[in-house]
Protein backbone atom coordinates (compact mmCIF):
# COMPACT_ATOMS: atom_id res chain seq x y z
CA UNK A 1 0.00 0.00 0.00
CA UNK A 2 1.50 3.10 -0.71
CA UNK A 3 2.23 5.78 1.61
CA UNK A 4 1.47 9.54 2.14
CA UNK A 5 2.47 12.60 3.74
CA UNK A 6 0.40 13.87 5.77
CA UNK A 7 0.25 17.51 7.27
CA UNK A 8 0.90 17.95 10.97
CA UNK A 9 -1.25 20.05 12.80
CA UNK A 10 -0.11 24.38 12.82
CA UNK A 11 1.90 25.63 15.71
CA UNK A 12 -0.29 27.20 17.72
CA UNK A 13 -3.40 24.69 17.59
CA UNK A 14 -5.54 24.71 21.19
CA UNK A 15 -5.48 20.81 21.24
CA UNK A 16 -7.67 20.23 24.15
CA UNK A 17 -5.87 21.73 27.42
CA UNK A 18 -2.64 22.10 25.39
CA UNK A 19 -1.17 24.77 22.63
CA UNK A 20 1.23 22.86 19.85
CA UNK A 21 4.39 24.63 19.75
CA UNK A 22 6.27 22.95 16.87
CA UNK A 23 6.38 19.76 14.97
CA UNK A 24 8.78 17.29 16.63
CA UNK A 25 8.87 14.50 13.88
CA UNK A 26 7.02 12.57 11.61
CA UNK A 27 6.86 8.51 11.06
CA UNK A 28 4.73 6.34 8.98
CA UNK A 29 2.42 5.73 11.94
CA UNK A 30 1.99 8.86 14.25
CA UNK A 31 3.29 12.75 14.23
CA UNK A 32 5.25 13.43 17.24
CA UNK A 33 4.76 17.52 18.48
CA UNK A 34 6.68 19.79 21.26
CA UNK A 35 3.14 21.38 23.15
CA UNK A 36 2.73 23.25 26.57
CA UNK A 37 -0.17 22.81 29.01
CA UNK A 38 -2.18 25.65 30.62
CA UNK A 39 0.87 26.22 32.57
CA UNK A 40 3.33 26.51 29.92
CA UNK A 41 4.49 22.89 31.16
CA UNK A 42 6.31 21.49 28.15
CA UNK A 43 5.15 18.23 26.90
CA UNK A 44 5.66 15.77 24.16
CA UNK A 45 2.68 14.80 21.97
CA UNK A 46 1.85 11.91 19.96
CA UNK A 47 -0.74 11.70 17.53
CA UNK A 48 -1.93 8.31 15.83
CA UNK A 49 -2.07 9.22 12.10
CA UNK A 50 -1.12 5.69 9.94
CA UNK A 51 0.00 7.15 6.44
CA UNK A 52 -1.35 4.00 4.93
CA UNK A 53 -4.79 4.23 5.80
CA UNK A 54 -5.42 8.22 6.84
CA UNK A 55 -4.88 11.02 5.34
CA UNK A 56 -5.03 15.13 6.42
CA UNK A 57 -4.32 17.32 4.22
CA UNK A 58 -2.38 21.10 4.34
CA UNK A 59 -4.69 23.38 6.64
CA UNK A 60 -7.27 20.27 7.66
CA UNK A 61 -7.68 19.17 11.34
CA UNK A 62 -9.39 16.07 10.99
CA UNK A 63 -7.90 12.98 9.07
CA UNK A 64 -9.76 11.14 6.17
CA UNK A 65 -9.75 7.55 6.25
CA UNK A 66 -11.85 5.67 3.05
CA UNK A 67 -14.29 3.43 4.20
CA UNK A 68 -11.83 0.25 3.12
CA UNK A 69 -9.53 1.11 5.64
CA UNK A 70 -11.97 2.41 8.46
CA UNK A 71 -12.08 -0.79 9.90
CA UNK A 72 -8.06 -0.59 10.88
CA UNK A 73 -7.62 2.92 11.58
CA UNK A 74 -10.36 2.02 14.15
CA UNK A 75 -8.16 -1.18 15.60
CA UNK A 76 -5.59 1.23 15.62
CA UNK A 77 -6.72 3.91 17.60
CA UNK A 78 -7.71 0.98 19.82
CA UNK A 79 -4.97 -0.54 20.34
CA UNK A 80 -3.62 2.81 20.80
CA UNK A 81 -5.60 4.17 23.29
CA UNK A 82 -4.95 0.46 25.46
CA UNK A 83 -1.21 1.10 25.21
CA UNK A 84 -1.35 4.87 26.43
CA UNK A 85 -3.48 3.24 29.08
CA UNK A 86 -1.33 0.68 30.33
CA UNK A 87 1.84 3.01 30.09
CA UNK A 88 -0.03 5.76 31.92
CA UNK A 89 -0.55 3.11 34.98
CA UNK A 90 3.45 2.14 34.66
CA UNK A 91 5.57 4.94 36.58
CA UNK A 92 9.18 3.69 35.94
CA UNK A 93 11.99 6.39 35.80
CA UNK A 94 13.46 3.85 33.08
CA UNK A 95 9.85 4.11 31.20
CA UNK A 96 8.87 7.51 29.30
CA UNK A 97 5.95 8.23 31.34
CA UNK A 98 2.86 9.21 29.79
CA UNK A 99 0.98 11.56 31.54
CA UNK A 100 -2.28 12.13 29.56
CA UNK A 101 -4.41 10.68 26.63
CA UNK A 102 -7.61 11.49 24.62
CA UNK A 103 -9.82 11.33 21.16
CA UNK A 104 -9.78 14.38 19.39
CA UNK A 105 -9.60 15.26 16.08
CA UNK A 106 -11.22 11.49 14.90
CA UNK A 107 -7.95 10.34 15.97
CA UNK A 108 -6.16 9.58 19.42
CA UNK A 109 -3.27 11.32 21.47
CA UNK A 110 -1.09 10.36 23.91
CA UNK A 111 0.67 13.02 26.08
CA UNK A 112 4.17 12.23 27.53
CA UNK A 113 6.51 14.01 29.83
CA UNK A 114 9.41 16.60 28.04
CA UNK A 115 12.51 15.41 28.89
CA UNK A 116 15.96 17.23 28.66
CA UNK A 117 18.74 15.27 27.43
CA UNK A 118 19.93 13.64 23.92
CA UNK A 119 18.46 10.12 22.21
CA UNK A 120 21.49 7.48 22.63
CA UNK A 121 22.09 7.89 18.84
CA UNK A 122 23.17 11.20 19.37
CA UNK A 123 25.43 10.18 22.04
CA UNK A 124 27.21 7.07 19.86
CA UNK A 125 27.60 9.58 16.60
CA UNK A 126 29.20 11.80 18.69
CA UNK A 127 31.57 10.34 21.20
CA UNK A 128 31.95 6.97 19.77
CA UNK A 129 35.26 6.85 20.18
CA UNK A 130 34.48 7.23 23.84
CA UNK A 131 32.06 4.67 25.01
CA UNK A 132 33.51 2.02 27.29
CA UNK A 133 32.43 -1.41 28.49
CA UNK A 134 31.78 0.40 31.69
CA UNK A 135 28.93 3.04 29.92
CA UNK A 136 27.46 0.30 28.26
CA UNK A 137 27.05 -2.47 31.41
CA UNK A 138 25.49 0.81 32.98
CA UNK A 139 23.38 2.51 31.02
CA UNK A 140 21.73 -1.14 29.58
CA UNK A 141 21.63 -2.24 33.09
CA UNK A 142 19.06 0.63 34.54
CA UNK A 143 17.25 0.21 30.53
CA UNK A 144 16.63 -3.37 31.36
CA UNK A 145 14.91 -2.24 34.56
CA UNK A 146 12.67 -0.10 32.40
CA UNK A 147 11.67 -3.24 30.08
CA UNK A 148 11.53 -5.55 33.01
CA UNK A 149 8.60 -3.40 34.03
CA UNK A 150 7.16 -3.14 30.65
CA UNK A 151 7.66 -6.87 29.92
CA UNK A 152 5.84 -7.63 33.19
CA UNK A 153 2.46 -5.34 32.37
CA UNK A 154 2.43 -8.29 29.39
CA UNK A 155 3.71 -5.57 26.66
CA UNK A 156 6.13 -5.53 24.22
CA UNK A 157 8.62 -2.61 23.41
CA UNK A 158 8.88 -3.69 19.67
CA UNK A 159 11.28 -0.82 18.38
CA UNK A 160 14.07 -0.60 21.00
CA UNK A 161 17.06 1.38 19.04
CA UNK A 162 18.98 4.10 20.12
CA UNK A 163 17.34 6.48 19.17
CA UNK A 164 14.46 5.11 21.47
CA UNK A 165 16.64 5.14 24.10
CA UNK A 166 16.96 8.67 25.81
CA UNK A 167 19.62 9.84 28.11
CA UNK A 168 18.12 12.22 30.78
CA UNK A 169 20.34 14.90 31.45
CA UNK A 170 20.95 13.29 34.57
CA UNK A 171 22.10 10.39 32.94
CA UNK A 172 19.25 7.78 33.52
CA UNK A 173 18.02 5.97 30.26
CA UNK A 174 15.25 5.85 29.17
CA UNK A 175 12.91 4.11 27.04
CA UNK A 176 10.69 5.69 24.44
CA UNK A 177 8.44 5.25 21.01
CA UNK A 178 6.62 1.87 21.23
CA UNK A 179 6.42 -0.10 18.47
CA UNK A 180 3.18 -2.21 19.58
CA UNK A 181 0.38 -0.18 17.58
CA UNK A 182 2.10 -0.94 15.04
CA UNK A 183 2.86 -3.92 15.09
CA UNK A 184 -0.96 -4.55 15.98
CA UNK A 185 -1.80 -2.77 12.46
CA UNK A 186 0.11 -4.67 10.86
CA UNK A 187 -1.56 -8.24 12.50
CA UNK A 188 -4.81 -6.75 11.67
CA UNK A 189 -4.11 -5.89 7.74
CA UNK A 190 -1.77 -7.69 5.71
CA UNK A 191 -1.79 -5.18 3.10
CA UNK A 192 -0.14 -2.92 5.56
CA UNK A 193 3.77 -3.07 4.78
CA UNK A 194 6.27 -3.78 8.19
CA UNK A 195 8.21 -0.96 8.70
CA UNK A 196 11.53 -1.38 11.00
CA UNK A 197 14.41 0.30 11.23
CA UNK A 198 16.70 -2.26 9.52
CA UNK A 199 19.46 -3.67 11.72
CA UNK A 200 17.40 -4.03 15.25
CA UNK A 201 14.42 -5.96 13.89
CA UNK A 202 14.44 -9.63 15.28
CA UNK A 203 13.75 -12.20 12.73
CA UNK A 204 10.58 -12.70 14.35
CA UNK A 205 9.57 -9.29 13.34
CA UNK A 206 9.49 -10.27 9.85
CA UNK A 207 8.44 -13.78 9.72
CA UNK A 208 5.41 -15.12 11.96
CA UNK A 209 4.59 -12.59 14.80
CA UNK A 210 3.18 -15.23 16.63
CA UNK A 211 6.94 -15.95 17.74
CA UNK A 212 7.29 -12.21 18.95
CA UNK A 213 8.22 -12.41 22.82
CA UNK A 214 10.54 -10.56 25.41
CA UNK A 215 13.61 -12.28 23.36
CA UNK A 216 12.34 -10.04 20.69
CA UNK A 217 12.99 -7.11 22.45
CA UNK A 218 16.19 -8.98 24.02
CA UNK A 219 17.42 -9.23 20.22
CA UNK A 220 17.07 -5.21 19.91
CA UNK A 221 19.23 -4.84 22.96
CA UNK A 222 21.96 -6.92 21.77
CA UNK A 223 21.83 -4.93 18.21
CA UNK A 224 21.71 -1.07 20.48
CA UNK A 225 24.60 -2.59 22.65
CA UNK A 226 26.43 -3.68 19.13
CA UNK A 227 26.32 -0.22 17.71
CA UNK A 228 27.27 1.34 20.89
CA UNK A 229 30.60 -0.65 19.41
CA UNK A 230 30.63 -0.28 15.54
CA UNK A 231 28.77 3.26 15.73
CA UNK A 232 26.44 1.52 12.70
CA UNK A 233 23.60 -0.54 13.13
CA UNK A 234 24.39 -4.75 12.40
CA UNK A 235 23.48 -6.02 9.34
CA UNK A 236 19.67 -6.67 8.87
CA UNK A 237 18.27 -9.75 10.69
CA UNK A 238 16.29 -10.99 7.86
CA UNK A 239 19.26 -9.97 5.66
CA UNK A 240 20.88 -12.60 7.96
CA UNK A 241 18.75 -15.48 7.35
CA UNK A 242 19.73 -15.40 3.71
CA UNK A 243 23.34 -14.66 4.33
CA UNK A 244 24.72 -14.15 7.67
CA UNK A 245 27.77 -11.49 7.18
CA UNK A 246 27.16 -10.23 10.34
CA UNK A 247 30.62 -10.17 12.22
CA UNK A 248 30.54 -11.25 15.58
CA UNK A 249 30.93 -8.86 18.60
CA UNK A 250 33.46 -11.42 20.21
CA UNK A 251 35.81 -12.01 16.86
CA UNK A 252 35.17 -8.08 15.99
CA UNK A 253 36.60 -6.63 19.41
CA UNK A 254 38.55 -9.13 20.93
CA UNK A 255 40.96 -7.80 23.16
CA UNK A 256 39.71 -4.22 23.45
CA UNK A 257 36.42 -5.31 25.92
CA UNK A 258 35.86 -8.55 28.19
CA UNK A 259 35.22 -11.25 26.00
CA UNK A 260 32.13 -11.91 28.52
CA UNK A 261 30.60 -8.75 27.40
CA UNK A 262 30.72 -9.19 23.59
CA UNK A 263 29.71 -13.12 24.24
CA UNK A 264 26.89 -11.87 26.11
CA UNK A 265 25.57 -9.04 23.04
CA UNK A 266 26.42 -12.16 20.16
CA UNK A 267 23.93 -14.02 22.27
CA UNK A 268 21.11 -11.28 22.56
CA UNK A 269 21.88 -11.63 18.48
CA UNK A 270 21.14 -14.64 17.63
CA UNK A 271 19.05 -15.74 14.70
CA UNK A 272 17.33 -18.08 16.92
CA UNK A 273 15.05 -17.30 19.20
CA UNK A 274 15.43 -19.97 21.39
CA UNK A 275 19.15 -19.34 21.25
CA UNK A 276 19.18 -15.69 22.71
CA UNK A 277 19.07 -14.64 26.31
CA UNK A 278 15.50 -15.04 27.11
CA UNK A 279 14.74 -12.41 29.07
CA UNK A 280 15.56 -8.80 30.42
CA UNK A 281 16.26 -10.15 33.77
CA UNK A 282 18.37 -12.92 32.07
CA UNK A 283 20.28 -10.33 30.20
CA UNK A 284 20.53 -7.85 33.02
CA UNK A 285 21.76 -10.76 35.63
CA UNK A 286 24.71 -10.86 32.76
CA UNK A 287 25.24 -7.31 32.26
CA UNK A 288 25.82 -7.30 36.41
CA UNK A 289 28.39 -10.09 36.24
CA UNK A 290 32.05 -9.33 37.57
CA UNK A 291 32.99 -12.01 34.70
CA UNK A 292 35.87 -10.11 32.55
CA UNK A 293 38.88 -7.87 32.50
CA UNK A 294 38.22 -4.29 32.72
CA UNK A 295 37.58 -2.57 29.18
CA UNK A 296 40.50 -1.12 27.80
CA UNK A 297 38.71 1.33 25.49
CA UNK A 298 37.01 4.49 26.10
CA UNK A 299 39.63 5.50 28.87
CA UNK A 300 38.07 6.07 32.39
CA UNK A 301 35.05 3.88 32.64
CA UNK A 302 33.12 7.27 34.59
CA UNK A 303 34.27 9.33 31.37
CA UNK A 304 30.84 9.15 29.63
CA UNK A 305 29.09 10.83 32.75
CA UNK A 306 31.80 13.85 31.81
CA UNK A 307 30.71 13.52 27.92
CA UNK A 308 27.23 13.27 28.58
CA UNK A 309 26.66 16.70 30.84
CA UNK A 310 29.11 17.81 28.31
CA UNK A 311 26.76 17.06 25.70
CA UNK A 312 23.38 17.95 26.79
CA UNK A 313 24.93 21.06 28.82
CA UNK A 314 21.26 21.60 30.33
CA UNK A 315 20.02 22.48 26.82
CA UNK A 316 16.75 21.01 25.68
CA UNK A 317 16.78 18.19 23.17
CA UNK A 318 13.25 16.75 21.68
Amino acid sequence: MDQQCNAALPEGFVLNEYTIDRQLSLGGFSIVYLAHDRLFRDVVIKEFLPNSVALRAPGEIRPVVRAEHAGIFRHGMKSFFEEGLALSRLSHPNVVRVTNFFRANDTVYLVMEYMRGCTLQTFIRKHRDYISENFIRNVFTRLLNGLRAVHTQKLLHLDIKPSNIYLRADKNPVLIDFGSVRQALISADSMLKPMYTPGFASPEHYGNRKFLGPWSDIYSMGASMYTCLSGSPPQSSDERQENDRLVPAARRWEGEFSEHLLKTIDQCLALNYLDRIQSAFALQKALTSDEGAPPSRGGNGSLWLHLLNKLTGGKKSP
